[in-house]
């Protein structure tokens, strides 16, 4: 399924709407060019999850965690674009976060199959600047994709 997000505001809208759809054990993955719009989702999201002022990029944190009463329920903005080896990834403890927390990954492809029931999002961004969404929807997101 593909969408079109037509500029800063409507990536960050579609994110407070995942907000409303996503619980712990969930994964979001987001894929895309550098300026994109993957944390613009991810900053959307953690707003409507309560949180005040601008998520900063994990870019160099790699793992940036929230929990409440910062935010609603426990969230791991992770952002992989610096991992270079798999091994790196296991070492985060993502997957003992994961039973708990709601996981929105930047750059999942540096850790190929790792998450394959992840609700996946890629952007691209058109030649007017507008942003295309393709999402693979798996069966647990189903219904929950139907509200977006």
């Amino acid at each position: 399924m593909t969408m079109m997000l037509a500029d800063a505001a409507a990536t960050e809208a579609l994110g407070a709407r995942l907000a409303l759809l996503a619980g712990p054990g969930d994964v979001i993955t987001l894929t895309g060019p550098l300026g994109a719009g993957k944390t613009s989702i991810a900053r959307g999201l953690l707003a409507a999850l309560g949180l005040e002022g601008e998520a900063p990029s994990p870019s160099f944190a790699i793992v940036q965690p929230y929990a409440p009463p910062e935010v609603s329920m426990p969230v791991l903005h992770v952002d992989l674009y610096r991992i270079d080896e798999p091994d790196e990834i296991e070492e985060l403890g993502l997957d003992e976060a994961l039973s708990d927390s709601l996981l929105v990954v930047e750059w999942p492809e540096r850790a190929p199959g790792m998450w394959p029931e992840a609700l996946a999002l890629a952007l691209t961004i058109e030649p007017d600047g507008t942003r295309a969404l393709t999402a693979q929807v798996p069966a647990a997101w189903k219904a929950r994709w139907r509200q977006i």
